[in-house]
C-alpha cells in the first residue's frame, strides 16, 4: 500500500503546478482563476468544459495546458461527420495475418483537445462516455486502457445552436468542472497585442512538467486528507440541489465525488494536505453548475443555475471546525454573499 509519504511532497507539486501555472498564464493573460481551475481539475483526475463564445480563448487555453506538460496530445475538431470509430479506432484486417489488427483512434491520448463538441452527432459524442469514466475503450469486446494520466478539454460554444447538438445530460455529467473564458480586460488585451500581434504564443511555448511529474502529484492529491465535517458539507450542497424549486433536475452523486476531488486538488495547490469548507465554497458553482437543469418557471424569471447555486451557499451551514490535525486552528468563514447579475 502506498504511503503518504511515498507520494510526492506537496512542495513539489507546488513547485512543479507554480511552473505549469506561470507557462500556461504566459498566453492566457488575465485569466488566473481559469488557469486555477484548470489545474485542478487535471490533478484531480477531472475533464474540463470550456464554454464561451467565439475568440477569447478557449482552445487556445486547452491547447497551451497540453503544450506546458510533456504527454501525448491529439486534438479532435468535432464536426457533423465525424465518426466513433475516428474517436476509438478501429479494427482492420490484416491481409499478412490473417487476423484483424486494432487502429487506436485519437482518444489514445494523455491530454485530449475535444474542440466544438457539441457540433459532431449524439452517436459520436456518445463515444466519449466509456473513456471518460472508466479511462479505457471497447471496441469488438476487447477492452484498451487509456494512458496515464488522462484528461479531456471539450470547448463548445454555448450562443450559437444552428447545426450543433446539444450534449445530453450524462454526457455534461462525466466533465468535472465548466469554466467560461471571459472577454479580457483591456490591460490584457493590449499585451495580447504587444506579445503575440506577429507570431503564434504557442510556437516557443516549451514543456516545464512531465508526465510522470503529474503522476506523481496526482497520487500525492489522493493523500489530501477531507474531515468528515467537510464531506458532509459537500454531500449537504450537492443534496440542496435536487429538491430545490427552480431545479428539474438536481446533481447526481458523482457531482458529490468530482467536488470532493476538486476540493483536495485545490487544498494541495494550496500547499495544505488538508481539505477546508473554502475548497467547497470555491469550487461549488464550477463543478455543479453545469449539470442542474431550471424549470421553465426559473427560466421564464432568468433564474441560471449559477444563481441557484450561489444561494445554496448562503443557505447551507458552514462547518465551524475543518482542519483534521491536532493543533490545528479551526478555520470558519461566511458563505459567499449576492452576486450582482
Amino acid at each position: 500500500m502506498t504511503t503518504y509519504d511515498d507520494r510526492a511532497s506537496l512542495s513539489d507539486l507546488t513547485a512543479t503546478a507554480e511552473r505549469v501555472r506561470a507557462s500556461v498564464e504566459s498566453v492566457i493573460e488575465g485569466k488566473p482563476e481559469v488557469v486555477r481551475l484548470s489545474l485542478t481539475v487535471l490533478l484531480a483526475e477531472g475533464h474540463l468544459l470550456i464554454e464561451d463564445v467565439p475568440g477569447v480563448g478557449k482552445t487556445m487555453l486547452a491547447k497551451t495546458l497540453a503544450r506546458s506538460i510533456d504527454c501525448s496530445v491529439r486534438r479532435i475538431q468535432f464536426t457533423p461527420d465525424l465518426l466513433p470509430s475516428d474517436i476509438t479506432g478501429v479494427s482492420i484486417f490484416d491481409q499478412q495475418r490473417r487476423d484483424f489488427e486494432f487502429k487506436p483512434g485519437a482518444i489514445f491520448a494523455q491530454i485530449v483537445i475535444g474542440d466544438e463538441i457539441n457540433r459532431a452527432s449524439p452517436k459520436t459524442q456518445s463515444a466519449l462516455l466509456e473513456s471518460m469514466e472508466e479511462r479505457q475503450v471497447t471496441i469488438d469486446g476487447q477492452s484498451y486502457e487509456l494512458p496515464s494520466p488522462f484528461m479531456v478539454v471539450a470547448t463548445q460554444n454555448p450562443v450559437e445552436m444552428e447545426g450543433t447538438y446539444p450534449l445530453p445530460e450524462a454526457q455534461r455529467d462525466r466533465f468535472m468542472a465548466r469554466v467560461s473564458m471571459g472577454y479580457p480586460t483591456p490591460e490584457a488585451e493590449l499585451q495580447m497585442l504587444d506579445v503575440h500581434g506577429s507570431l503564434s504564443p504557442l510556437d516557443d511555448l516549451q514543456p516545464v512538467a512531465h508526465a510522470h511529474d503529474i503522476v506523481k502529484l496526482i497520487d500525492a492529491v489522493r493523500g489530501v486528507h477531507v474531515a468528515d465535517a467537510v464531506r458532509r458539507y459537500a454531500v449537504q450542497l450537492v443534496g440542496a440541489t435536487r429538491g430545490h424549486p427552480d431545479l428539474r433536475l438536481g446533481a447526481s452523486p458523482r457531482a458529490t465525488l468530482h467536488l470532493v476531488r476538486a476540493a483536495k486538488a485545490s487544498a494541495a495547490l494550496s500547499g495544505r494536505d488538508y481539505a477546508l469548507p473554502d475548497d467547497v465554497q470555491a469550487l461549488a458553482v464550477a463543478v455543479l453548475a453545469h449539470r442542474l437543469l431550471p424549470t421553465a418557471q426559473a427560466q421564464l424569471a432568468r433564474r441560471t443555475a449559477e444563481q441557484v447555486v450561489l444561494e445554496i451557499l448562503r443557505h447551507t451551514p458552514v462547518p465551524q471546525a475543518a482542519g483534521p490535525l491536532p493543533g490545528k486552528a479551526p478555520h470558519v468563514r461566511q458563505p459567499p454573499g449576492p452576486r450582482r447579475p
